[in-house]
């Protein structure tokens, strides 16, 4: 049975009909055409769809919107900044070349944001772990850290 449920996401207050079981993922790319988050493996082990909830990375394929309606829902499209400014790991990982078939691309941007907010100068390991919940296929893991790293150094 559809309920009304009040998210905020990007900053800005949306009401939704849906059944409160519905995956966020799917409220977020069918409701609110936002594309950032993409369903990749529908278990949560792959890190396309993955959200900051109140500024950590979170996979949202599997997780009940009713679950999320009280807290802050960031995608990829949220991090662009005033003027259509990309946020900074979003224009170091452009710098880098980080991405090649972009499967990964979300996964490991929204993770990168919530490592840099919590740890503003990571070594190689914790951005290691800070990126492990997101999975690249194509092996660009060593332009991904360099580009966390980049990002990190122009804070």
């Amino acid at each position: 049975m559809n309920t009304t449920i009040q998210l905020q996401v990007n900053g800005k207050k949306h009401t939704v009909q849906v059944d409160p079981a519905t995956p966020l993922l799917y409220v977020l790319r069918n409701q609110l055409a936002l594309n950032g988050p993409k369903y990749g493996c529908g278990l949560q082990q792959c890190g396309a769809c993955m959200v900051l909830l109140n500024g950590k990375a979170e996979p949202s394929c599997m997780l009940p919107v009713a679950a999320v309606k009280d807290r802050k829902i960031v995608t990829l499209e949220g991090l662009i900044q005033n003027d259509n400014e990309m946020h900074p790991v979003q224009e170091a990982f452009v710098q880098e070349q980080a991405a090649q078939c972009g499967y990964c691309m979300n996964g490991m941007v929204i993770s990168a944001v919530a490592l840099l907010n919590e740890n503003p100068h990571p070594d190689d390991t914790a951005i290691r772990n800070g990126l492990q919940r997101a999975l690249c296929r194509c092996g660009t893991q060593s332009r991904i850290i360099k580009a966390v790293k980049r990002a990190a150094n122009s804070k």
